[in-house]
């Protein structure tokens, strides 16, 4: 009867110090376990105007975990960034260790009407860092308004496909493709997305990240 207590006391013992361990550092382990998508962008990322699970990063959460795959999707989208915000935050995002960067950065650059070809640097460098953390990109494309000219329209718009086919990325050639300037999607500024909205750029974004989630899988 003495050996019994023994047992049961070292055996609680241990089944108590490995519940402690479990409960003391839950994310760390949930973070090695899980693969991670990073959504890297502005306030079309982030989900501006909408609720938190309206925003497309919340939505691919959904079909990711529906079709089956051990990813995590961060939204690391921050309302009014511009590329050279995402330069400097970049290098701290990598600290997820995100195996696909949704890279969806620029449509500030160009409301402001900011140089294109400085837009490209930025970006350049965002998809070098991703590139040395081991971390594939799909690129989203954006448009820019009329309001600064035709040439500053085509030299903006150029840069994307360029980069794309340079580092032969995964490439969305317009985020808001079929949802700017449509006003059954937006709100009144006709720029960022009511959830009918959303639900379009998800499907969207979706078409091209489940072949990559397909790879990454096969490499696994």
């Amino acid at each position: 009867m003495r050996k019994i207590l023994i047992n049961f006391n070292l055996t609680f013992r241990v089944v108590f110090l490995l519940g402690a361990f479990a409960v003391g550092f839950p994310t760390t382990v949930l973070a090695k376990e899980k693969s991670v998508v990073l959504a890297f962008g502005d306030s079309l990322t982030a989900g501006y105007g909408v609720k938190e699970e309206e925003s497309f990063p919340s939505r691919l959460q959904l079909k990711i975990t529906s079709a089956g795959f051990p990813h995590q999707v961060i939204n690391a989208g921050v309302s009014g960034d511009t590329t050279a915000g995402g330069v400097r935050r970049i290098r701290w995002l990598m600290k997820h260790e995100p195996n696909i960067v949704i890279l969806a950065l620029g449509a500030n650059d160009g409301l402001r009407g900011l140089p294109a070809d400085e837009m490209q640097r930025n970006l350049e460098t965002m998809i070098e860092i991703c590139h040395e953390n081991n971390a594939r990109i799909l690129l989203a494309g954006m448009k820019a308004l009329p309001n600064y000219g035709e040439d500053y329209m085509r030299e903006f718009e150029s840069v994307f496909p360029s980069l794309a086919e340079k580092y032969n990325l995964d490439f969305l050639p317009f985020l808001l493709e079929g949802v700017a300037g449509e006003r059954e999607y937006t709100q009144p500024d006709g720029l960022h997305p009511i959830a009918s909205g959303y639900r379009i750029i998800t499907d969207r974004v979706w078409e091209r990240l489940e072949p990559m989630l397909k790879r990454s899988a096969s490499v696994d």
